[in-house]
This record gives C-alpha cells, structure tokens and sequence, in this order.
C-alpha cells in the first residue's frame, strides 16, 4: 500500500487500511474498530503547507463566526466563500495611491502599486505579488470554466483570480476583489530619517 506521502508499506497484517494525512501525520484507521491505531509524523517535505505553525495560530484557528464578527459581509463573502465583487464596484479598482495590498482578513502583504495596472476588467489587477510564497493557487472548476484561484497563504482567503495575459514583465494578470484587501497607503515624499551624528 502507498501512503499520499509516497512511503511504501508491507501487507496490512493489523487490517489498517484508511490512510489520512492530517496535519502532517498519518491517521490509520482500524477497518474493523473504527479507532485510530498509529500517528506516525510525516517527513518534513511531506509536511502540508497549511499546517498551523505555517501561519499565525490566531488566523488558522479563526472559526466561521468569528470570521464573520471580524470582516463586513462583502469581504466574508468574498474571502471566507470564494465570491467576486461585481465589477467597477470595488474600492481599489481605480486607485493610484502608491502603497502595499495587504489581506483584508491577516494583513499579509500581498501586492504592491508598483505592479497595479489597468487591466479594463473592473477589478484591481497587478502582474505579481510582493513575494509569490505570499500568496499560493489553486485550480478552479466552479462555473462550468477552470481558472487558477489565487489565495492568501496566510490565512487561505480567496483574493481572486490569475490570468495569463498580463503585462511584462511576467505576462500574468493578478485579478484580485478589492473586497480581500486593504491598501497600507505610502506617505507622500515619506524618506527614511537621516542617521544622527555622533
């Protein structure tokens, strides 16, 4: 038998057959007791990206209800139910305002005004993240059409979507729902304090 992580075992002589990667252990289930028989840690490449010490316990342990407390219903819907604000609607889909898109839900910093540009689509478009371990993707197949969600590595909140048709220099199109971000505005003419003599 072959575990998710690619380990082979021999025969299954303890009739343990169902085999669940949970937080990077092995769950196995006894068929005839139902019970959990063995945790075995996975190795640490194994390890799923979403385990909890991979982000802040505060935001990976956030229930439904306190999402909900937390965010307006716009940005619950968009981000903890995968939704999209209508086009044109959104509060940056139009801004100039030089700064760093943070996640609305953790505030991860996500995209910067340096890679925004008008796409024409309606909704705030940049050609890449701050950093891509930021963010990660995922496939989407909702709609009867597959695109590639884009999503806060974080927190796992649903930003948007990502398009390749963007501009240089990576050819892709970041296309993110105002309603999953907050802009962390750059002070105009803001310059580092000049260092003190001594």
């Amino acid at each position: 038998m072959e575990t998710r992580a690619g380990r082979k075992h021999g025969p299954d002589p303890l009739g343990i057959a169902n085999i669940n990667l949970v937080n990077g252990y092995d769950i196995r289930r006894s068929q005839t007791s139902g019970a959990d028989e063995k945790l075995t840690p996975q190795p640490e490449q194994a390890r799923p990206m979403t385990e909890p010490h991979d982000r802040p316990a505060d935001h990976a342990q956030r229930s439904d209800e306190e999402w909900q407390r937390m965010l307006t219903p716009e940005q619950y819907h968009v981000t903890r139910r995968k939704g999209t604000e209508r086009a044109f609607t959104g509060q940056y889909w139009n801004t100039k305002q030089p700064g760093v898109y943070r996640c609305v839900c953790c505030g991860a910093a996500l995209f910067n005004s340096d890679a925004k540009f008008d796409s024409g689509t309606g909704w705030p478009s940049f050609y890449q993240p701050v950093d891509p371990a930021n963010v990660q993707t995922e496939d989407d197949r909702s709609w009867f059409q597959r695109r590639t969600e884009v999503l806060c590595r974080q927190c796992d909140a649903h930003l948007g979507h990502v398009f390749p048709d963007g501009p240089p220099p990576t050819g892709m199109r970041y296309c993110i729902n105002s309603a999953a971000l907050r802009l962390d505005e750059a002070s105009p003419g803001a310059h580092p304090p000049p260092d003190k003599e001594e």
